[in-house]
């Protein structure tokens, strides 16, 4: 019997065609030119902002599982637009009051296929209108219509009051990906570089950012026909996972497979190694699974000491699609 999971291409987190908005012309993403630009190090830029007093909003999707925060001088504000997840007649709001254990909960018994339904331009309105310079980040625009509705936010607050500073970046991943692109920014804020440095160097950081997931559940792919239901039950009962990446154009595909937790473990370090990982910051996001993101965590240590590893649950979308178990990491 044939219990293969990939490795065909699968755009698992897009939203239902209703749920997302009209495409938006004038994104931000960057040419040819701007890519050979954002290379350039920190230390190049050198332009900093004169006295940077400045307020800043870092806002991302809730496919970032940060929650809103705020620095302690009051300068710097992570703030986050709520997916919506729908699970049988039940609207979770993936926000800072989310359960997501009972999410989780409500999924596993519900037989029917969920979806989900990207944060309106209204939300992302809000935010743009709340400080001197806006950075906002978004899931995939492969997966989602949430970057379109960043575009039209910014057309709106521009409107209002044209000398404000917006940016969007495509992050073509999400998750831990886009945690690590919110501290970069936090970190070129407090070294006092320009609005157009910092959108510049973070867009030249996306690029060389990369994302991994090992799915231990396959419940939404059988509810949505993305596998056959005996095939994702057989993987399920013989403790097999799937393991994938992010693609360059921001999709999502299954790679391979591996059958118990410390295979997991071995096969995305190895990931890492083929990736040319040599150590920095990365990012482990987990779905009620403290246990193994600890024993990767670990075997990541083991092999590059000079890492910072940071360590965090799912928020609602990203346990949406995760499931229970799963892992994301991103370096």
């Amino acid at each position: 019997m044939n219990t293969t999971l990939g490795p065909h291409i699968f755009c698992f987190m897009k939203e239902s065609v209703q749920d997302r908005p009209a495409a938006v012309c004038g994104a931000d993403r960057p040419t040819a030119r701007e890519s050979a630009f954002t290379t350039i190090t920190l230390k190049i830029f050198g332009k900093r902002e004169r006295k940077n007093h400045m307020n800043w909003n870092i806002i991302t999707d809730s496919s970032c599982d940060l929650l809103p925060s705020t620095s302690p001088d009051g300068r710097i504000r992570l703030a986050s637009v709520p997916f919506t997840i729908r699970i049988g007649e039940r609207d979770f709001v993936d926000d800072e009051h989310l359960d997501t254990m009972e999410m989780l909960y409500a999924m596993e018994q519900e037989h029917s296929a969920g979806h989900t339904s990207c944060p309106t331009p209204d939300a992302w309105l809000a935010q743009f209108e709340q400080a001197d310079c806006a950075i906002a980040i978004t899931i995939s625009s492969q997966l989602s219509g949430s970057m379109n509705s960043a575009l039209a936010a910014r057309d709106m607050a521009l409107e209002k009051n044209p000398d404000k500073k917006i940016v969007i970046l495509d992050s073509l991943s999400t998750g831990p990906e886009v945690l690590l692109c919110v501290k970069e920014i936090e970190r070129l804020i407090r070294h006092g570089l320009s609005f157009d440095d910092i959108a510049a160097h973070a867009r030249g950081f996306l690029q060389k950012t990369k994302i991994l997931f090992a799915l231990s559940s396959f419940d939404n792919l059988i509810k949505n026909g993305r596998i056959h239901r005996l095939t994702g039950m057989l993987a399920k009962a013989l403790g097999i996972w799937g393991i994938g990446s992010g693609s360059d154009e921001g999709k999502i595909a299954f790679e391979s497979k591996a059958r118990g937790a410390k295979k997991v473990v071995q096969t995305l370090v190895s990931t890492m190694k083929e990736h040319g990982f040599i150590g920095g910051n990365v990012a482990i996001s987990h779905c009620d699974n403290l246990a193994l993101a600890q024993t990767l965590k670990n075997s990541i240590l083991d092999i590059w000491e000079n890492t910072s590893i940071e360590i965090l649950p799912t928020r609602g979308l990203c346990s949406y699609y995760a499931e229970r178990g799963g892992l994301i990491v991103s370096y």
